[in-house]
């Protein structure tokens, strides 16, 4: 938590679950910052997506969390997006959502009644989960042009391709990803 803690808010929140959102991140001994009260800022850590950036949002009459999965991709948009809509009909309490840039979110809002402790774990299990599954689908069909640039300059360099290795089927296949 922020060392000077949460400021005055200056928009309406439950605090309430404000304090439950705390001792919830506080049990799971996650770092967070909270800039006003209610609006909570913090990272899960993943295994393909190292990190991913959340935002929890208590107001008056849900909280909302958004977490950044991944920028505008490069390339074959309607394939990712096209993905991303297939993916959301299997997938519990959060959805993917596209900013007005194109970058790729999941997004979710409970109403407060609904909020503890078991269903923070829940939900956040499911960003997490979903943020980390899906991140490698997301690079690939997204942005192989730039994955297969990158594999060939290092190769050609002798740098490590450690970072590049769930990719290293299709690359050294001279394919291109699979769906």
């Amino acid at each position: 938590m922020s060392e000077s803690g949460p400021s005055e808010p200056t928009r309406p929140y439950d605090e309430r679950i404000a304090a439950v959102v705390r001792d919830h991140l506080a049990e799971a001994e996650i770092e967070y910052d909270e800039p006003e009260p209610g609006l909570f800022s913090f990272a899960l850590p993943g295994e393909r997506k190292l990190q991913t950036p959340v935002r929890i949002d208590v107001g008056p009459h849900a909280l909302g969390v958004h977490a950044f999965v991944c920028r505008r991709p490069d390339e074959e948009h309607e394939k990712v997006y096209r993905w991303l809509l297939e993916r959301n009909l299997k997938m519990y309490a959060v959805a993917f959502a596209l900013d007005h840039h194109g970058d790729i979110y999941l997004d979710a809002r409970l109403p407060l009644g609904a909020v503890d402790s078991d269903e923070l774990d829940r939900l956040l299990g499911s960003v997490l989960t979903y943020a980390d599954e899906s991140f490698n689908t997301i690079l690939e069909l997204g942005f192989a042009t730039s994955i297969r640039k990158e594999w060939e300059w290092r190769k050609l360099r002798g740098e490590p391709t450690r970072n590049l290795e769930a990719f290293r089927g299709w690359l050294e296949a001279g394919d291109g990803p699979t769906d």
